[in-house]
């Protein structure tokens, strides 16, 4: 396998970005690849790929290579996964049969081998005993890309044959209807059938959200932590672009983008609203369902977001639960007598779930759990939580 320089050069500049300088990973990629246009597929595939994969497993690297310099993550790396060095300066003094004992050795501790602060891994023996080590090593996988199809456009099966004509491949998923799964990992924002507005990026745990909301055509739903609005976009074609969305967020920009996405997916019945003083109280007893997709560790995502394992702190976990208690306690209002509360979030922690929830229903007797679910990083996707509230007549 030869190894251009260049390449190299970009990988290191990325490690810099996001290990010295706190950048998230996808934003330095994505602003790499903007830098560098005349890269082709295969050329950003090798950065991409390199630097997830040293961002997913720096401090096993970091362990074995005795440094966290960059040349040589990336020399560990390579040595890490049969790769011969190449005979470069930056890569002199490096010793490969050190770094190979290394990663041999029986005495690493398993946040070493998983690449897990001490911390995270003592959090993630109390919230999930039994099966924390078998999550951990699951979300150090690498993620797949999956499609959800715009069924208000097309069907599974007619994406799946204008992708391949594109030369993009998949296979289809049982697990949910409207997903592909791509055979490997390539661009697809290019392809004609993305200009088309034939499908989004979704993986399939968070696609378990909006068919979990039991919605139908005509209701009024608020997704009440909307961000760039995936979940909008699918209640919107699950209810076949009949009844009302409305679409709330703190972030202007996150809703700017959503109206975007929505003309793109020929989606009409999604209504953007900024939140404001007095924005949820203006839509109290109002919604048929009401989606709380609200902001959370991201530890059941560290597959597709790595870096947020460096990011975290049990302090920001504190005040994230602070800040998912109260969205569920003020934005409940809005739920009209009979309908539904869905709470979800991409953490895998159960003080970040069931424990909200249950602390909910003790201080809010007229709403009643009917439905949770657990989608485990094990699975083979994202890690997601989901639970589904009545309010009484």
């Amino acid at each position: 396998m030869k190894i251009h320089f260049p390449l190299a050069e970009a990988v290191i500049s990325n490690l810099h970005l996001i290990f010295e300088e706190g950048r998230y990973a996808d934003r330095v990629i994505e602003h790499c690849f903007k830098k560098n246009k005349k890269w082709g597929a295969r050329d950003r595939r090798f950065i991409a790929e390199n630097t997830y994969d040293i961002v997913r497993n720096y401090r096993l690297l970091a362990e074995c290579a005795g440094s966290k310099q960059p040349w040589m993550l990336l020399a560990a790396h390579w040595i890490k996964n049969g790769i011969q060095l190449p005979d470069w300066k930056e890569l002199n003094g490096i010793n490969p049969s050190y770094i190979v004992n290394k990663l041999k050795d029986t005495e690493l501790t398993f946040a070493i081998k998983e690449s897990v602060p001490d911390w995270m891994c003592e959090l993630g023996k109390v919230e999930l005993p039994e099966i924390w080590e078998t999550e951990m090593t699951a979300l150090n996988k690498e993620a797949h890309v999956v499609l959800r199809t715009n069924t208000l456009k097309i069907t599974r099966k007619k994406l799946q044959e204008a992708l391949l004509k594109e030369e993009i491949s998949t296979f289809e998923s049982d697990e949910m209807p409207e997903a592909l799964i791509l055979e490997k990992r390539q661009s697809v924002f290019s392809s004609q059938a993305f200009k088309n507005g034939f499908f989004e990026i979704q993986d399939i745990a968070s696609q378990h959200v909006a068919q979990f909301t039991d919605i139908k055509p005509g209701q009024r739903v608020i997704d009440a932590c909307a961000g760039g609005g995936g979940k909008s976009l699918h209640l919107a074609a699950l209810m076949q672009n009949k009844g009302k969305i409305i679409s709330m967020d703190v972030e202007e920009w996150k809703l700017n983008e959503l109206k975007r996405r929505a003309a793109r997916a020929g989606v009409q019945n999604i209504e953007t609203r900024l939140i404001g003083s007095n924005t949820v109280q203006g839509q109290k007893n109002s919604a048929d369902r009401l989606l709380l997709d609200v902001p959370c560790s991201g530890t059941g995502v560290l597959k597709r977001n790595p870096d947020a394992k460096w990011k975290l702190t049990p302090e920001r976990i504190q005040e994230i639960k602070k800040t998912q208690a109260k969205i569920l306690l003020d934005y409940s209002v809005m739920v009209k007598p009979g309908g539904k509360l869905i709470y979800a979030t991409c953490s895998i922690f159960p003080s970040e779930n069931q424990h909200q929830v249950k602390s909910f229903l003790q201080e809010n007797p007229a709403f009643i759990l009917e439905e949770e679910k657990t989608i485990l990083p094990s699975a083979g996707f994202d890690g997601f939580y989901m639970s589904r509230l009545i309010k009484s007549e």
